[in-house]
């Protein structure tokens, strides 16, 4: 098990406001991979945080009369909490305004400057303040930033470069020859086709026009700019240090995966590569850019009017509910939907009636017929068979889409497990075994249907934790390993089943 390590992170939430649903789409996906490998024995190291410098926020901070460091504090904090609520399990939460981080960024960018890949230059370009990005002319759409489509404004001040140009042919060839490096495909034929082969410009990495920022060591009067900044974090969080990288920065780099949304994969296929190896460290193994929620299929903003938020969302349907809906619903490499009248609807459908109605039915038969009391028998017939394959096939089935990052097939492939037990029901009809007083029969049809139901919350516990732990107290069984799944028939005979309660109470209307 010592060689199995996993180290995923998502990017690091910009502390400029509260984060929406979509925002926290990310870590809710981050969170169920991380839970998985941990379930399928891997030492996980995930870790998530906040990027707390940059121009945006000190004008944010001076319109609300704070310091910025007094404004990050609360939206940082603000941040976290929305995890915690997501019941999100990170190793780390990081802050770039961390010592660790500041000192270790100052660090590598004097090595950068030292090794010959920063220099002293002066910017003229056309500057998008909230993106924190400078333009070109020709990369303007209607003359506003092709990002957020906001106005941008004519700067010009001195600045570090980071001679991003020297690594054009290299990253290329790297990208083409490690295709699995950008995901989905058509993220990295965008950043081919659309970025890199036109030619890459050397990057502005150091500001003076504002001060809140991490210190050029060696000049003052300037800042390390965002990307460096940010970007860092990856590394410094593990223990990187230019002379002395720490043994836990051994064993987790290079990442197995950096989780962010497809807006960001440019500056993470192409920014973080060349700084990588101007450090020279590896790569990480993947960067997945994974699609948007939508509300009403329109991209969620504060400034758009549309923004929902997790928390109110838990407070009407329950955590787990939301973290479904978010796993369900975005497809691998296309936009996903969200509106209240859709995630009642898969509540209704796939939560109350397919999983929770199987489980209090199941449950509440074994309490009528057996006291409660698990028991079996030697009873068999094909039917039997054909339930089992389907649970014991459903295994390998969501390792290969989690390892994918197919999330939301994953998620179907555990639920198949859920419908075949209620086609089962229907096809072995309990009721009518007991009213026949058919009870070796009716013994092996409950029990092959409590056997199934905890095969299948073990498969589902990385993405609805709560419900999972529910469901096992409920089976009053701590057989909720990966490995308690690899046979059919643990569940233990004789043990006395917990009164079922509901998992999920059906909605009848929406109040909104």
């Amino acid at each position: 098990m010592e060689n199995k390590k996993f180290y995923i992170s998502t990017a690091i939430a910009y502390t400029s406001g509260k984060p929406h649903i979509g925002n926290t789409y990310e870590i809710v996906l981050a969170d169920a991979i991380a839970r998985f490998k941990r379930l399928e024995g891997y030492q996980v190291y995930f870790q998530t945080g906040t990027d707390e410098h940059g121009e945006k926020i000190e004008i944010k901070a001076t319109e609300e009369g704070k310091t910025p460091k007094e404004f990050v504090d609360e939206i940082s904090a603000e941040i976290k909490r929305i995890w915690d609520i997501m019941n999100v399990s990170y190793d780390k939460f990081v802050r770039t305004t961390d010592d660790i981080h500041k000192k270790a960024v100052q660090k590598i960018f004097k090595k950068m400057y030292d090794n010959g890949d920063i220099y002293l230059g002066q910017y003229k370009g056309l500057y998008c303040t909230p993106c924190e990005s400078f333009w070109t002319e020709t990369q303007l759409i209607d003359g506003k930033c092709p990002d957020c489509g906001r106005e941008v404004t004519e700067s010009s001040e001195e600045a570090y470069f980071f001679r991003l140009s020297k690594y054009q042919e290299k990253l290329e060839k790297y990208i083409e020859d490690h295709p699995d490096f950008i995901q989905p495909e058509s993220r990295k034929n965008e950043m081919l086709n659309n970025f890199i082969k036109p030619g890459l410009q050397d990057l502005c990495v150091s500001r003076t026009s504002f001060d809140w920022g991490i210190e050029v060591p060696f000049d003052k009067k300037h800042v390390v700019y965002v990307w460096l900044d940010a970007l860092t974090n990856y590394i410094t969080n593990i223990g990187y240090d230019v002379d002395n990288p720490s043994d836990e920065f051994k064993k987790w780099w290079p990442a197995d995966i950096h989780l962010i949304g497809k807006d960001i994969v440019r500056f993470h296929s192409i920014y973080w590569p060349a700084f990588l190896w101007s450090l020279n460290l590896e790569l990480p193994k993947k960067i997945f850019g994974h699609p948007w929620l939508l509300s009403n299929n329109d991209k969620i903003g504060k400034s758009r009017g549309n923004a929902i938020y997790a928390d109110d969302l838990v407070e009407k349907y329950g955590v787990d509910a939301v973290r479904y809906y978010l796993l369900h619903e975005i497809p691998y490499a296309n936009d996903g939907n969200l509106t209240y009248e859709l995630l009642e609807e898969r509540y209704n459908s796939d939560l109350a009636n397919i999983l929770g109605n199987l489980v209090n039915r199941t449950i509440s038969m074994n309490k009528k017929y057996f006291d409660n009391i698990v028991v079996n028998s030697d009873s068999k017939e094909e039917i039997d068979d054909s339930l089992i394959n389907t649970v014991m096939s459903a295994k390998e089935k969501v390792e290969k889409c989690i390892d994918e990052l197919r999330i939301a097939d994953a998620l179907d492939h555990v639920f198949e497990i859920f419908r075949r037990c209620n086609k089962y029901i229907d096809e072995t009809m309990p009721w009518i075994l007991a009213k026949d007083e058919n009870k070796d029969r009716l013994k092996k049809v409950i029990y092959n249907l409590l056997e199934s139901i905890r095969i299948g919350s073990v498969l589902l516990s990385p993405f609805l934790p709560e419900t999972s732990e529910k469901i096992f107290k409920e089976l009053n069984t701590e057989l909720n390993s990966y490995d308690s799944i690899k046979e059919f028939g643990k569940l233990e005979i004789g043990k006395s089943l917990n009164n079922p309660e509901p998992l999920f109470i059906r909605i009848e209307k929406s109040a909104n």
